[in-house]
């Protein structure tokens, strides 16, 4: 078995891992740790009963040291200023670890490349399959169609969401800029308002739409003159989040030390 230890584990992220792994469909999965911040009401209680199951042995705890001890691979979803730590703590186990937090900036970047010295890393700002695939899709297009056509990334996230663009938008115009051969800083058109001009050629611009309950809508669009080419993905139920979160880890935990990215768990 192998076992996966969560970082958040009474959070909505890390609690849908937890159902995940306790639902037996993920092979040798094994739900060993779950971790909380101090202050959690989830701290103290078995992780089965907070998901409104029979309880499975696990319960809540602060103890991050214990588990990078203990688990086979640690997935994190808490909050990227608690990165550069647990980065450090990975290193110092050498245990593998799967990043799905967001907003991180140079600082926690620098951290992982330390922690991938001593330890299998994989950081990613979305784990969808389905997402990561089309990462490779639209670096592939963008490579093969040239700068005469368009490149608009329109995300759209519930009204709760409070960054702008999405990470999951600016990887994909990363990805977008690669296929090009070019920075998505020098071609990024973030935001429009205004007399702003014709549209600069290579521009990769990016829309952003907040509302209602939307759980993540991905559109690449490619506009030629006379033919529009959209590659898209819809999210529907953030369990698909999880799902992917846990094969990662299960792909990573046989890993050498190293950076790793969710398109090499699949095979891309």
């Amino acid at each position: 078995m192998t076992k996966i230890c969560i970082l958040g584990g009474g959070g909505r992220m890390g609690l849908m891992i937890a159902r995940e792994i306790l639902s037996g469909l993920h092979g040798n999965a094994e739900l060993a740790v779950s971790v909380d911040a101090p202050g959690s009401p989830a701290l103290g209680k078995d992780v089965g009963t907070l998901l409104g199951l029979d309880p499975c042995g696990v319960v809540v705890t602060e103890d991050k040291q214990a588990a990078f001890r203990y688990a086979d691979v640690v997935i994190d979803f808490t909050h990227a200023d608690s990165v550069v730590e647990h980065a450090g703590t990975a290193y110092q186990f050498g245990r593998a670890y799967v990043l799905g937090s967001t907003g991180l900036g140079d600082k926690e970047m620098a951290a992982l490349s330390v922690a991938a010295q001593k330890a299998p890393v994989l950081q990613a700002a979305n784990m969808s399959l389905g997402v990561n695939l089309l990462m490779s899709l639209v670096e592939e297009t963008a490579k093969r169609l040239g700068p005469e056509y368009d490149i608009e990334i329109f995300e759209a996230h519930h009204r709760h969401k409070v960054d702008a663009p999405s990470g999951t938008a600016l990887a994909l115009g990363e990805a977008a800029a690669k296929g090009r051969g070019v920075s998505l800083e020098a071609a990024m058109i973030p935001a429009r308002f205004g007399q702003i001009g014709a549209r600069p050629q290579g521009a990769i611009g990016l829309s952003v739409f907040r509302g209602g309950d939307v759980i993540g809508d991905h559109t690449v669009t490619f506009a030629g003159i006379g033919e529009r080419l959209e590659l898209s993905h819809k999210a529907s139920d953030r369990g698909l989040f999880a799902k992917g979160a846990i094969s990662a880890a299960l792909w990573l935990a046989g890993q050498p030390a190293g950076r790793y990215r969710m398109k090499d768990v699949l095979g891309l």
